[in-house]
This record gives C-alpha cells, sequence and structure tokens, in this order.
C-alpha cells in the first residue's frame, strides 16, 4: 500500500492545529484520565481529525494516545503510526505555547517518517529518508523550509531537558558531562531543539510512550541524529510486552555517542 507522504503529514497536522487552537485561545478545560494524566477536550477534537485522514489515505494501523486510553489497541504491524494529537497537554494548560501535534509513520521498529508541529508558537519540524527540515506557519501556511542538520560536539554538551519530568536519575545523568548550557523545553520540541543544532543532548530517564517520541525521533534521525537506550542501542517501536507501548529511559542525542562522551 503506498503510505501518505510526509507533506500530506504535514498537512494533517495543520489541520489538527486548526481544531486545537481555540481551545487554547478560550482555556479548555482538563480532566484526569486513569493513569493520571491531563487531557483536554483539543486532544480528542485533534485526534478525531488525525485518525480520520489517515484512515482516508488507506493507513489501516493507528496508535494514538486518547484511542489506546479508551482500550483501543490495533493488531500488530510491520508498518504503522504513531499518533500523540497534543504532546506536552500541561503546557497546553499552563499556556507556554510548548505543546505539539505528533505524527510518526513506524516500519519494522524504526521511525522512518515524522511531524512535529506546534500551533501555538506556529512552527513545524518535519523529516524522512530525505532530511529534515524546520519552517514557519504564516496564516496556516508553512514557509521556507530549513534543512537542519545536528551538531557534533566534542568536549562540553548543550542539554535540554523535560520542564515538567525532570528526575533526580536525570540530573545525576547529566552530572555525567560537562555542561556548557541547559535548557528546559516542553513537548517532543526536545527532540526537535537537537535536530536543528540548538542542543546537543536531551536525557529522559522517566515514564514516556511510543505516541511521546516517535515523530520527535524520525525528524532527529532524518537530520543525522538518533535515540539510545541506556544500552546504546536505537531506540524501537512496536513494544507491546508487559506495559505497552511504554518506553525504557532513553538518550536523544547529535553526531556524536553520547556514552562514550559521558564522565
Amino acid at each position: 500500500m503506498t503510505q501518505p507522504t510526509l507533506d500530506r503529514l504535514v498537512e494533517i497536522s495543520l489541520e489538527a492545529g486548526r481544531a486545537i487552537m481555540p481551545h487554547y485561545e478560550s482555556g479548555g478545560e482538563a480532566r484526569e484520565k486513569g493513569d493520571g494524566s491531563p487531557v483536554t477536550v483539543a486532544d480528542e477534537a485533534a485526534e478525531e481529525i488525525i485518525l480520520q485522514r489517515l484512515r482516508e489515505d488507506g493507513v489501516e494501523t493507528i496508535v494514538a494516545e486518547e484511542a489506546m486510553a479508551a482500550g483501543k489497541m490495533p493488531p500488530p504491524a510491520d508498518i504503522f503510526y504513531l499518533v500523540d494529537p497534543l504532546d506536552g497537554t500541561r503546557e497546553f494548560i499552563s499556556k507556554n505555547g510548548e505543546f505539539t501535534v505528533n505524527i510518526a509513520r513506524i516500519e519494522h521498529g524504526k521511525p522512518v517518517s515524522g511531524v512535529v508541529y506546534a500551533p501555538a508558537i506556529n512552527v513545524i519540524y518535519a523529516g524522512d529518508e530525505n532530511g529534515a527540515w524546520r519552517a514557519d506557519v504564516v496564516d496556516g501556511k508553512v514557509g521556507t523550509r530549513t534543512p537542519l542538520t545536528v551538531a557534533a560536539p566534542d568536549a562540553a554538551v548543550r542539554v535540554v531537558a523535560s520542564r515538567s519530568h525532570l528526575t533526580d536519575e536525570t540530573k545525576a545523568f547529566i552530572d555525567r558531562f560537562t555542561v556548557e548550557s541547559f535548557v528546559s523545553s516542553g513537548s517532543s520540541l526536545k527532540f526537535c531543539r537537537v535536530a536543528e543544532a540548538a542542543a546537543d543532548l536531551y536525557p529522559r530517564m522517566g515514564r514516556t510512550m511510543e505516541w511521546d517520541t516517535a515523530a520527535g525521533h524520525a525528524v532527529l534521525k532524518a537530520a543525522g541524529g538518533e535515540v539510545y537506550t541506556l544500552d546504546g542501542a536505537p531506540l524501537s517501536y512496536g513494544k507491546r510486552d508487559g506495559d505497552t507501548f511504554a518506553n525504557p529511559h532513553f538518550v536523544a542525542a547529535g553526531a556524536f555517542d553520547p556514552f562514550a562522551l559521558a564522565a
């Protein structure tokens, strides 16, 4: 089956962003899901659009955050899509703008195409086998696409980490490096900061799910970086054993081996 192009995924993410913004501007209320994480009407509206558009394009297997929370898990597939309609719900609620629409295609466990769109700050990142790019979104349209290439530090590193989930274990990992700068950021934008060479390292020793990371991972990989588990292997997708679709701890990095550089 022919898969939606990256440009098509961009179009879908823009439409989802348009559905989110009225709720953002009006201060939509949040409620708590069974796992204790927040969800808003905006999450659900965006996910409905993304699922509808992907299915119209013939996509059969989609793993989406809110559908999974409702117990709707698709059967295994070699090619499937991971969707987080509103990554960074806490950022959405706090109105700092750092939330994103995430759509990624997975093939045989690897993220091969992905889009990360931040509608409140009007920036979009995308990547596939042809490379990664960043663009501003003006009046709902994607502007000039700037190609992305990761950095390759050989000493001090610039670290980006979670604003809402900075654990003691993450801090301990960061302490193993000579740190030039440290910036907190929300949602999948952390992967994008590394992809655009604004940071070198993003460690995450805390709970994440595959839909949280896949799109950002795809952009970073397309820019020349990688996301590793703590044993040095690339982070893979389609994990269904035990805690379904849960990620292990990971480290996202530019064009260098973060474990070799750590003290």
